[in-house]
């Protein structure tokens, strides 16, 4: 109902005619988040990528479209954790769209919270059409969604309620360990045991008890300044080689790890990646590489769960589906799914 400061709606009726000027360049976005982590999604206004798979238009964007990523994920419409994703045409046949995913340093490979965020924008907007469609009519999962990222090929599978995505599950790219028990020196930290694995990404896996780092939502400023320390040490020292991809050889981040608070999931996670970033979500391309550790530490067998709490209470849960060859080597191909529904999500107060 208008207001005294609006007769009549007058106000509304005013922006409801305006409409910004041709020479403005239009993009459009959805906002969207999965535990808390936020996706921009890109869905107009880009022109097509060149490339015949989504690591070369990756390659091509870097040179060629890093104003539009300052632009959507720098303020003053963004901020130092934003992240989205650019939706493209699928290189593949199994996929029904390709993705970039951006956020503040550049062009990542793969992202589990950008799949689940994604996945739920294309189904509840209608954009890719029947089957893949939110009616109220249906209950129950959709058939998967292909997905072709820069680190391959994925599959989500969105579960529809009462018309709207109440929870997504994903087939993961392969993951495996790549190093275990390795050390780095960390100017200011010392020696600092890490493992290294990949999940669509290579993350440093860091004990926080073994620097003395609160995983909790106030201690987040010293937690993203260890994250840095050991992303610099490593990289600089021992960085990371994929067996197939050289453009998938580099490391993303620093996941530091400990007991959840609550004690009623495996553990909790705090990720912090590209120039700082810190995730509010899981980390979906961490927890796998994660589920590989476990798996190669003999710590898990085939087909038992992992949980993992991100720093704000949100969980992902992922299980191994079986193995497959890397670079000639045999490693584990995980599946991960949404415990929270997103939109429930709690954000601790330094969110921007």
């Amino acid at each position: 109902a208008p207001g005294p400061a609006d007769p009549g709606g007058a106000l509304d009726r005013a922006w409801e005619r305006w409409a910004p000027p041709l020479a403005w360049r239009r993009i459009r976005v959805v906002d969207a988040h999965t535990g808390g982590e936020p996706l921009r999604v890109i869905c107009g206004g880009v022109p097509t990528l060149p490339g015949d798979d989504v690591l070369a238009r990756r390659r091509w964007a870097e040179r060629h479209l890093d104003d539009l990523r300052r632009a959507l994920m720098w303020e003053p419409r963004g901020h130092a954790d934003m992240y989205g994703c650019l939706v493209m045409p699928p290189v593949t046949e199994r996929a029904a769209v390709s993705v970039l995913f951006l956020h503040n340093e550049g062009f990542s490979t793969m992202c589990g919270h950008g799949i689940i965020a994604l996945a739920t924008v294309l189904v509840e907007t209608g954009a890719l059409g029947p089957p893949w469609t939110a009616e109220r009519t249906h209950e129950g999962a959709l058939p998967p969604i292909g997905i072709d990222t820069p680190a391959g090929f994925v599959e989500a599978v969105p579960v529809v309620e009462s018309g709207r995505v109440e929870h997504v599950s994903f087939r993961n790219v392969p993951s495996f360990a790549a190093a275990l028990g390795r050390t780095a020196e960390v100017p200011g930290y010392g020696t600092v045991p890490y493992d290294l694995a990949f999940g669509g990404a290579f993350y440093a896996y860091v004990d926080a008890g073994a620097l003395e780092l609160s995983l909790e939502p106030r201690a987040v400023e010293s937690v993203i300044a260890a994250g840095r320390a050991v992303k610099a040490a490593v990289q600089a020292h021992d960085p990371p080689r994929h067996p197939e991809e050289p453009d998938l050889g580099f490391l993303y981040g620093v996941i530091f790890s400990g007991p959840p608070p609550g004690g009623d999931c495996d553990l909790r996670n705090v990720c912090v990646f590209a120039d700082g970033e810190v995730d509010r979500s899981p980390t979906g391309t961490g927890v796998s590489g994660r589920l590989a550790i476990e798996h190669a530490r003999g710590r898990l067998r085939g087909g038992e769960t992992l949980v993992v709490e991100s720093l704000v209470g949100s969980r992902f849960t992922v299980r191994s589906l079986g193995r497959t060859r890397v670079g000639g080597v045999r490693h584990r191909t995980p599946h991960a799914h949404s415990e929270q529904e997103p939109r429930r999500a709690r954000c601790p107060s330094h969110d921007p």
